[in-house]
């Protein structure tokens, strides 16, 4: 199956008024890198909570390879939520035995090698580092899995400038070539340059999915420039 990921009219609605998600139908191929752009208020979050199976669907069908979410999908999916959610009082070694034990397909080389190369101490306490700091933790926990699908909410939104351009080559160079990357994110210029196709959302909608080079060979646009157009107010 070349599908990794396979929604079929999903629904998902917090008030009987308006929909979040509205029969939303599309397809993750494997091996991708996929930007899930939107406004706020698109549905984006939803479809990523549904996706880990924090959410239930009111309607229509996820499959991730090939299975509901659930406790053997969660196996497979690498989260990295937009918000910090490590102990203040764990100690990064700590964490990285958490991850050990927890998940099968954690390489924990290839997370010392990371916090190496951001110079981030084993021994230091969470509650110790800065909000930068932990997010870069936080995102070479997830990328130092073997996971079918890493979905990645605003991976770079509290990282400095400095550190984006590794965390971006971090992405691109630690996931298998049969494994989907979905990554949600407002600085569409900072990581469009590693994004094979994206996923255009608008009031719980699918309104556009199509390749990068797409966008920029017939619309003559970079995908940032598109995205204003497209959702210009």
């Amino acid at each position: 199956m070349s599908e990794l990921v396979e929604i079929h009219n999903l629904k998902k609605s917090y008030d009987k008024r308006k929909d979040a998600l509205h029969d939303l139908t599309l397809t993750l191929p494997r091996g991708r890198i996929v930007g899930l752009l939107g406004p706020n208020g698109s549905g984006k979050t939803t479809l990523i909570k549904l996706l880990n199976g924090l959410l239930v669907p009111d309607g229509g069908e996820i499959l991730i390879d090939g299975e509901k979410p659930g406790p053997s999908t969660k196996a497979k999916v690498s989260y990295l939520p937009e918000r910090t959610y490590l102990k203040n009082g764990a100690t990064i070694r700590e964490l990285l035995s958490y991850f050990q034990d927890f998940y099968d397909d954690f390489r924990t080389d290839r997370a010392k090698e990371m916090l190496a190369a951001l110079r981030i101490e084993e021994n230091a306490r969470i509650r110790a580092l800065s909000k930068g700091t932990r997010e870069k933790v936080q995102l070479i926990l997830v990328m130092s899995r073997d996971a079918s699908l890493y979905i990645l909410d605003e991976p770079i939104a509290g990282v400095d400038p400095a550190a984006r351009d590794y965390i971006l080559r971090t992405i691109i160079t630690n996931y298998n070539e049969n494994a989907t990357v979905l990554i949600s994110t407002h600085l569409i210029t900072d990581i469009e340059n590693i994004l094979d196709e994206v996923v255009f959302m608008k009031e719980g909608r699918l309104l556009l999915q199509t390749s990068v080079e797409e966008i920029r060979e017939e619309k003559g646009k970079s995908v940032d420039a598109y995205f204003r157009e497209v959702f210009a107010c």
